[in-house]
Parts: C-alpha cells; sequence; structure tokens
C-alpha cells in the first residue's frame, strides 16, 4: 500500500483496536476514549469494514477478540509505542547525550569565549563533542539554514531574519604593545595610534567595520598583519614598534602570558554586543536548549565580569578622541 493510501485511512481506529483489546468492553474502551458508548460502537464497526473481520464475539458481557484482531493488536504494539515516545514530552539528561554540535565561530569567540564554558559542558554532558567551523558572515544563514550547524557565535553585521539570537554581552577592543615599545610607558595618543604599524588580531570583519567607521576621516594606518591568532603578531612584535588591536578581553587574558601592555583605544569606540545565533529548526532541540543555556550562562558570567573590570561602560564614554 502506498503511502498516501495510507494517509486516507483513518489511523485512529487503529488505536481504538488496541483499547478494545484491552478493555474487552465497549463501554470501558468508550470512556478511555472520550467517546459515547453508541459513538465508540461505530468506532467498532468502521473497524470491522476496515479490517474486514469481525474483530470480537460476545460472551456475557466481555468482547471476545478474534485471531485477526489478536494478531493486529500484536503488530501495532511496536508501531504504536514509537508514536507515543514521539508524541510524549522528552525528559533531557545531558550525562546520556550524545550529540555532536557544530557551532559557527569568529577567531575572538573560539579563542576567549567558548573555552570558559567547555569545562561545564563537558562535566554536565561527558559523551557529547563539538565541531568548530569558521563563521562567514556574508554566508551566516546559509551556514546556519543549509549547512546543518547547530549555533553561531558572533555580532552579526547583516540581518539574520529569520534566525533565533540571543545575547551574550558587551564586548570592547583594546591594544597590546611590547613592554619594549616607545609607547610602553606613556599614554597613547590618537596621533601615537594612527602614527605607528598595526596588527589585528581575531577581529572579525564586523568589528572592523566598527573600528574604520571611528577612524573614517583619519589618515589611513599601516596595517602590517591580520590574523586568526596571536602567534604571529607576537613573531614581529619584538621587531617593530607594532600596535596589536584585539578584543579587549583576549588583550587581558594574553598580556601577562606574553608579557605584552595592555593600552586602551584613543578614540571613542562604544562596546557592541556578542550573540548566539541559530535556525528556527533547533528552537526546541531539549539538547540544544541546554547548550545555549550552559553556553549563555558561563559566557554571559565571563563577559559581564570582564565589563565591570575593565570599566567597558565607561571607558568608551570617557575617551575623548584628541585633534
Amino acid at each position: 500500500m502506498k503511502v498516501e493510501e495510507i494517509y486516507r485511512r483513518d489511523l485512529n481506529l487503529l488505536v481504538a483496536l488496541q483499547v478494545l483489546v484491552e478493555e474487552r468492553s465497549v463501554s470501558r474502551a468508550a470512556a478511555r476514549l472520550n467517546l459515547s458508548q453508541s459513538a465508540m460502537s461505530r468506532v467498532l464497526g468502521r473497524l470491522r469494514s476496515l479490517l474486514s473481520d469481525p474483530l470480537f464475539t460476545r460472551q456475557g458481557q466481555s468482547l471476545v477478540p478474534t485471531e485477526k484482531a489478536l494478531s493486529v493488536n500484536r503488530a501495532l504494539d511496536e508501531p504504536i509505542g514509537s508514536l507515543r515516545q514521539l508524541l510524549s514530552p522528552i525528559d533531557f539528561d545531558p550525562k546520556s547525550c550524545d550529540q555532536t554540535f557544530t557551532i559557527l565561530t569568529t577567531d575572538y569567540a573560539m579563542q576567549t569565549i567558548l573555552p570558559f564554558a567547555l569545562p561545564r559542558i563537558y562535566q554536565e554532558a561527558p559523551n557529547v563533542a563539538f565541531e568548530f567551523l569558521p563563521l562567514q558572515d556574508e554566508h551566516l544563514k546559509e551556514q546556519l539554514t543549509y549547512g546543518r550547524a547547530d549555533l553561531a557565535i558572533c555580532r552579526p553585521i547583516h540581518s539574520i531574519e529569520p534566525l533565533q539570537y540571543g545575547g551574550l554581552g558587551r564586548v570592547g577592543v583594546s591594544c597590546l604593545l611590547s613592554k619594549q615599545h616607545p609607547l610602553a610607558n606613556k599614554q597613547m595618543c590618537l596621533d601615537d595610534y594612527l602614527n605607528f604599524p598595526h596588527a589585528m588580531i581575531a577581529i572579525s570583519d564586523g568589528v572592523k567595520s566598527l573600528i574604520e567607521q571611528a577612524l573614517e576621516d583619519k589618515p589611513e594606518r599601516r596595517m602590517v598583519l591580520r590574523a586568526y591568532h596571536l602567534e604571529a603578531a607576537l613573531a614581529i612584535v619584538d621587531t617593530m614598534p607594532l600596535i596589536i588591536t584585539v578584543p579587549a578581553d583576549l588583550a587581558y587574558l594574553v598580556s601577562e602570558r606574553y608579557d605584552l601592555m595592555v593600552k586602551p583605544l584613543p578614540f571613542h569606540f562604544t562596546p557592541f554586543d556578542y550573540s548566539m545565533i541559530w535556525h528556527p529548526r533547533c528552537e526546541h532541540s531539549p539538547a540544544q536548549e541546554w547548550l545555549r543555556g550552559v553556553v549563555k550562562e558561563e559566557c554571559g558570567k565571563l563577559i559581564a565580569k570582564r565589563v565591570v573590570e575593565m570599566g567597558l561602560d565607561t571607558e568608551a564614554d570617557a575617551m575623548a578622541a584628541p585633534g
């Protein structure tokens, strides 16, 4: 029988058959299915027509199922059991989850945000796995819609409708300098920032455009390096007076490790919002709701802590752009 032919049949009748076999009574089956006794009798008549069998004979006050009724009832156990499980609310247990999550990330998120969430994730769900893929700003919708990625962590620079999103917090931008840099022991002004060679590390296209907007009427900087990770800049930081522009919390994370100085941007720059973004198909997935909850809680705490510690709420307003 073709699928479309099955569609034309009233499959609710098969559920009614199971109830009739269990109850051996039209009145009791009617009560369970919230039907009148006459309506339940009509259901039995339609079942007999559907299956071309009397299905039950009466013995006193009870119905005795025929061999055909018992055979069909046994055959229904597995599919109806599967449907019951499919249609029941899912109690999600992270410890039994073995899903592989695919996450689109910026370099900043991969180096700074996600490492703080991963320990808790693996503590709660030791059997999950992750695949991290580079996020492409221009193709974010396509990556989440057709690339089957579960989640993106970024600052979107294009419209994301009809995607869903949730905020993680505000992120700023700072500068890293070698302790031998001519500006290491002085306040950096805008002219200094414009005149020394530059590197950009873990700065997405969206954040780069924000910086360029803030400097749109200023002379172009000498950009000698733009890279995903800090190692490329570290290779040349002692050979030239390099100013490394990075997300602020990444700057503070690596400054002590690599013996570098952290300097604020010498111009007005408003911290930007970082977000989680996902496709509507993932909206009600218990596993992905759990993942988004952990990422939001852990990364949100981390970002909020750094906003306070680094004064990102006041830094941009207090920083005046010199002449």
